[in-house]
């Protein structure tokens, strides 16, 4: 099983630790696409911070992250599973969960990223500003970017297993399943049901999904077709409904219901 999670806007900068090296990195059919990004973006930042600032999408009190972005090459890097913060990292809990957890986390989790395709969370990487809805001049859209190669990655990194996707629209729009994978892909969506009406609300469905890894890890489970999860969810305690199978995978809706 893989988990594909999608990456935070907030993120951690390490104050110390040794500079990033692509080479060490998963995935290493992403290097020269990663390299390709991180250099458009470093000479972004570094050569105009007005023009990156706005085509960054970022405010005057966030000009730091400007500089952040202009000095990759030489910023600290850490464990990613420490980079990334936000309300799903928060649900997740990655320096809390057991021993055991951990392990499987780093064999079964993998997470979105703008500069880096995907990355594992023992990966070390610095923090960084980079969405995934930005075109960088010169270079092209992010995801444009990623829609060439990240699909042989993200499959080779499944292996034999079940893909749960867990990316938000914004990243899946990086790399979407081929039919010869769909039928081993689950798509999961957090429903909030309050006085009888379901919808998606952003903070719940980002903390729902980081409680749904969290139990994942921590119970162990390894299941193999979309019908599985389905069913180790239900025994976690979770409503979930299952959608058809589609040329794009069996999407789960997992139910909350406020009370």
């Amino acid at each position: 099983m893989l988990i594909l999670l999608p990456p935070s806007e907030g993120k951690t900068a390490p104050r110390r630790g040794k500079a990033l090296d692509l080479g060490s990195l998963s995935s290493p059919s992403l290097t020269t696409t990663r390299t390709t990004l991180l250099e458009s973006l470093a000479r972004l930042c570094g050569d105009d911070p007005d023009k990156a600032a706005a085509v960054l999408g970022l405010g005057p009190a966030q000009r730091d992250l400007v500089q952040r972005n202009a000095d990759l090459d030489d910023a600290p890097t850490a464990r990613a599973d420490a980079i990334y913060t936000g309300v799903l990292y928060d649900a997740l809990g990655f320096d809390t969960l057991s021993p055991a957890a951990r392990r499987r986390a780093t064999a079964r989790v993998a997470i979105t990223s703008s500069l880096f395709g995907i990355v594992r969370p023992g990966d070390r990487i610095p923090a960084y500003r980079l969405s995934g809805d930005t075109t960088l001049p010169g270079t092209g859209s992010v995801a444009g970017a990623w829609r060439e190669v990240l699909g042989e990655a993200v499959t080779e990194a499944v292996g034999t297993g079940l893909l749960v996707d867990l990316r938000s629209g914004t990243y899946a729009a990086f790399w979407r399943p081929d039919a010869s994978l769909a039928r081993r892909v689950a798509t999961v969506r957090v429903l909030h049901e309050s006085a009888g009406k379901r919808s998606v609300v952003s903070h719940f469905n980002k903390a729902t999904k980081g409680r749904i890894v969290r139990a994942l890890l921590e119970n162990g489970a390894n299941p193999r077709t979309p019908a599985a999860l389905a069913d180790t969810l239900t025994r976690l305690g979770w409503t979930v409904e299952t959608g058809e199978p589609t040329a794009k995978g069996t999407q789960l809706d997992v139910v909350v219901t406020e009370v």
